[in-house]
């Protein structure tokens, strides 16, 4: 990989190391210490998520406007002043706007990232944003089993390691992604409704939001293992520190599980195939999960769960950097990174309305129904790109 991108997948590493320390422990945190019930802590995720949508976007639009390193820096900024507040101010009012700030900062950050590493290696393909990828789970691998540990200590140091973690950040984008917007250029900048003029470009954006409405699902799906599932293992007699430690697992298989991947990517004809596997292995997982009441059941879980991120987490921002119009990188995975947002907002409260008022049961069967979206959306999501695409050619 060129050195560029190393930069940006030590810098993402980081980010998320220092975000895993709270994420996997929210949940926890706001209805076991905070004394909230599991409905409440998932509205306080969705505000967290929401101003996260609005941050993937807004980040979008400044990279295609400033370039990266100032879309970075100014997501940083905010981050940071969320985090160190944090330390200070613990009461469920100031945690819920402090989250929201946080989630907006975070936000703003992430699809810059993605989208500059489209541009400095655009020869690679999906293996740069699969690199982005490993580096991200590599940070929860590291940061989910040391905010369990520390987590038994207090929760004020979970605060504290998220703010360091944050501020090294800050200071390695400062330093050194400044030349990685060498290949921005100001003047492609136009917004999506520019498209209407070029027929293929409209089918372009059409095949993401289909290709969206399928993440979003995937989405809503995966984020019950931050929230509603974190809280049943609790319920059911697994130590913090243990369900801490499923997130560890979950890191580490992506990280020395790739080369495995790289095989199997390479034998799978298409990344939209890729992703229609991703999906069917992430309905076993939950299939498994029905049956699962141990440490083990729910490490076996998570294994299978993780296989099937694999090929669908990386898979979906290849297809929108594929789909994306030169000029519109940083709209495009905006655009798709929010829909991952509005996922994670969404699947807390719905999570936990149906766990509080029914049971994790028949929220697994739930979800198991919903899977069938996902596979319809991703199918089809080509289809009028390829028949207008064939038009234009024709005519």
């Amino acid at each position: 990989m060129p050195k560029h991108i190393w930069l940006l997948v030590i810098g993402i590493a980081i980010n998320v190391t220092g975000s895993s320390f709270i994420w996997p422990l929210n949940t926890i945190y706001i209805h076991n210490e905070l004394g909230q019930t599991l409905a409440f802590a998932g509205v306080v995720l969705m505000l967290n998520q929401g101003a996260g949508i609005f941050g993937n976007l807004l980040g979008g639009v400044l990279y295609d406007r400033l370039g990266g390193y100032r879309t970075i820096t100014y997501g940083n900024i905010i981050s940071i002043a969320a985090s160190v507040a944090l330390i200070f101010y613990h009461s469920i009012l100031s945690y819920t706007i402090l989250m929201i700030v946080l989630g907006l900062g975070s936000g703003v950050a992430r699809p810059a990232m993605f989208a500059m590493a489209s541009s400095v290696w655009p020869e690679g393909g999906r293996r740069a944003f699969n690199a982005l990828y490993v580096a991200q789970n590599l940070g929860v691998a590291i940061g989910a089993s040391l905010g369990g540990f520390v987590a038994k200590f207090s929760f004020e140091y979970i605060f504290i390691a998220n703010a360091l973690f944050f501020f090294v950040f800050f200071l390695l984008a400062v330093l050194t992604y400044k030349p990685i917007d060498s290949k921005y250029d100001p003047h492609a900048y136009g917004t999506v409704l520019d498209q209407n003029l070029k027929i293929v470009k409209k089918a372009n954006f059409r095949a993401l939001i289909m290709l969206s409405i399928g993440f979003f699902i995937c989405w809503v799906a995966y984020v019950q293992w931050q929230t509603t599932i974190a809280s049943y293992t609790q319920d059911i007699g697994i130590s913090i520190d243990r369900y801490s430690l499923l997130w560890t697992i979950n890191g580490l298989l992506i990280v020395l599980g790739q080369p495995i991947i790289k095989v199997i990517t390479n034998w799978i004809p298409s990344t939209k195939v890729q992703i229609q596997i991703g999906h069917f292995i992430f309905l076993l997982s939950f299939i498994y999960l029905l049956f699962a009441n141990s440490f083990l059941s729910f490490a076996i879980a998570m294994a299978i769960l993780t296989i099937g991120e694999m090929l669908v987490w990386p898979g979906v921002p290849s297809l929108a950097d594929d789909l994306a119009p030169k000029g519109r990188a940083g709209f495009y995975q905006g655009l798709i990174n929010s829909v991952g947002t509005a996922g994670r907002m969404v699947g807390p409260v719905l999570g936990g309305f149906i766990v509080d008022i029914y049971s994790i049961e028949i929220l697994f069967y739930g979800l198991l129904i919903l899977f069938i979206i996902p596979f319809v959306a991703t199918h089809f999501y080509d289809r009028k790109l390829n028949s207008e695409q064939l038009e234009r050619v024709e005519n």
